[in-house]
């Protein structure tokens, strides 16, 4: 990312209301596991263009969502992103950037200009960042009480959670979430 954007988005973001205040999930991950519980309908744009409906474009097969409220989640989503790539999860994983708030909203653009600098051309179609209200629901749906720990969600072929971790990474998880992906 560009210095100038960096400063502009330091100067902006505390002004968004994205992540300023905690918010507590609505289900707590135990409950999440119950069949029939589904994630809010949102819309987002993956950095290659291509508009997304969540979960309903994912309904057929298995897909991981990694969900992330700041810049600083990042390093939370690269290594579940490398442990799930290393497992060979047969899943679509979609990392979805998630940043609430009318000032992030207008500036969006550039935003994921700044992502698509640091994201290779190759990697631009898995990467789906969600704005405004829908941004809103799925930090109102998940918490954001740790926004540096990504929210890591497995969907069935029909949409429905089977799996939620918000605790950071861990390596145990992965082996455990693959094999639950590979039940279904």
């Amino acid at each position: 990312m560009k210095p100038d954007t960096v400063v502009a988005l330091a100067l902006l973001l505390p002004l968004a209301g994205g992540c300023s205040s905690s918010t507590p999930p609505v289900v707590t991950p135990q409950e999440m596991t119950l069949p029939g519980e589904t994630l809010p309908s949102v819309e987002g744009k993956s950095l290659s263009g291509e508009v997304w409906r969540l979960p309903e474009d994912l309904a057929g097969e298995p897909a991981i969502l990694l969900i992330g409220y700041v810049q600083e989640a990042q390093f939370d989503g690269d290594r579940w992103l490398i442990g799930l790539l290393q497992t060979q999860t047969p899943a679509k994983i979609l990392e979805v950037p998630t940043i609430k708030g009318l000032v992030p909203s207008l500036i969006s653009g550039r935003i994921d200009s700044g992502m698509r600098e640091g994201i290779p051309s190759e990697d631009w179609a898995s990467v789906v960042t969600v704005y405004g209200s829908g941004a809103g629901d799925l930090v109102e749906f998940t918490g954001n009480e740790k926004p540096r720990n990504m929210r890591v969600v497995l969907l069935d072929a029909e949409g429905r959670i089977r799996w939620f971790h918000d605790r950071g990474f861990s390596a145990g998880k992965v082996v455990e979430l693959d094999a639950l992906v590979r039940s279904l």
